[in-house]
């Protein structure tokens, strides 16, 4: 893909409107590092939190009784300005490929009321049985709920 196509598509990636689920965060003190913003792990906590939300409120995700969860095997972000104590955010969350085993999840911090994204990036979740750590489809439930916040680019 040319310089321009990844500029195309990282100017999608930040903007609010194309993401499909969104979680209200508050950012923390602790969250600041010696430089006064929000340090990076801070940011997989939110990407985390985010679409650990989205599996139990839409996809009925039963953390402590499912037989079936999702493991990070990939990870990235992209930081395009500084965020700090007190502010409120919104994290966006939607599906950005959905495959038998896995999925990527797009997601992005906004400053609660901005269009542009503060930061951008991805991960991917391997479905796996927990008794035997390998890989399985993803429950038809899951499924279910990922399909309605697939992201499709114009």
């Amino acid at each position: 893909m040319s310089d321009h196509g990844l500029q195309q598509d990282l100017q999608q990636d930040l903007q609010y409107s194309n993401y499909r689920y969104f979680i209200d965060i508050s950012t923390r003190w602790m969250d600041n590092d010696i430089y006064g913003h929000v340090n990076n792990v801070s940011y997989y906590s939110y990407f985390d939190t985010a679409a650990n939300t989205f599996l139990i409120n839409k996809g009925g995700l039963d953390i402590q009784r499912d037989k079936i969860v999702g493991f990070v095997v990939a990870s990235n972000c992209e930081y395009k300005k500084p965020i700090a104590f007190p502010q409120q955010l919104e994290i966006g969350f939607r599906a950005n490929k959905i495959s038998n085993r896995s999925v990527e999840y797009g997601l992005a911090v906004f400053v609660k009321g901005e269009s542009e994204a503060a930061a951008c990036g991805s991960f991917t979740h391997v479905f796996v049985d927990k008794q035997s750590n390998k890989a399985v489809a993803i429950p038809e439930k899951i499924r279910k709920a990922l399909s309605s916040v697939i992201y499709q680019a114009l």
